[in-house]
């Protein structure tokens, strides 16, 4: 449909605690802009995406541009915070707010020892209060951050915290898209009959922001 897709790669909880999978995508978006020109890529027209967790993670990423903490060690002395930008975000049924009680009531399930965002950020909530706000994008949201596309599913605990977000983007004037796919599973972008119309969604969303 006209795009060029990267798939970024990223390390889990496992292999490397919070922040190490944004500074892994943003270490993604650099290398995509320094080979802009092999791959026929438009540096002022890259958009981040990602599922479940990695929705939270690509819109974590998007909205940080200028934070240092996010932003992996190359040689950061002498390179520009636009590097690691994106102009577009898509968030596909991943959380904005971890520390909504909603969230926590999932996210910090005292019955999951540890939840997998406990295992990600260090520890439960009353542990690392600061590090749970800290990895919610809708803390970031200012006059610089991306239009976002959120694609949601039917099961409302795995977007909490979209609806704060948009309210803080739009007195800002950000642009922002709302897509529920009905009657859909959490892994719904995965599986017929309901990846065709995410395409399309995406497509739009894209197409929207990119169009000049």
């Amino acid at each position: 449909r006209g795009f060029t897709a990267a798939t970024i790669s990223y390390r889990l909880s496992p292999e490397a605690q919070y922040p190490a999978a944004v500074q892994d995508a943003k270490a993604a978006i650099y290398w995509l802009r320094n080979n802009a020109k092999t791959y026929r890529i438009n540096p002022n027209r890259i958009a981040i995406a990602g599922g479940s967790a990695g929705g939270q993670i690509a819109s974590l990423a998007g909205v940080t541009n200028g934070v240092r903490k996010f932003n992996p060690a190359i040689n950061q002395s002498t390179i520009n915070a636009s590097s690691f930008q994106v102009q577009a975000i898509i968030n596909i049924d991943g959380l904005s707010d971890f520390t909504s009680p909603a969230a926590l009531f999932h996210e910090d399930d005292p019955k999951k020892n540890p939840s997998a965002a406990g295992a990600w950020l260090g520890g439960r909530y009353n542990e690392k209060t600061d590090i749970w706000r800290e990895a919610s994008p809708v803390f970031y949201v200012n006059k610089n951050t991306p239009p976002t596309l959120f694609l949601i599913s039917n099961q409302e605990r795995f977007s909490l915290g979209y609806k704060d977000m948009i309210e803080k983007m739009k007195p800002l004037n950000i642009p922002y898209q709302v897509t529920q796919i009905p009657n859909t599973p959490h892994s719904f972008w995965l599986f017929e009959p309901w990846l065709t119309p995410s395409v399309d969604a995406v497509e739009h969303f894209l197409n929207a922001q990119f169009k000049n």
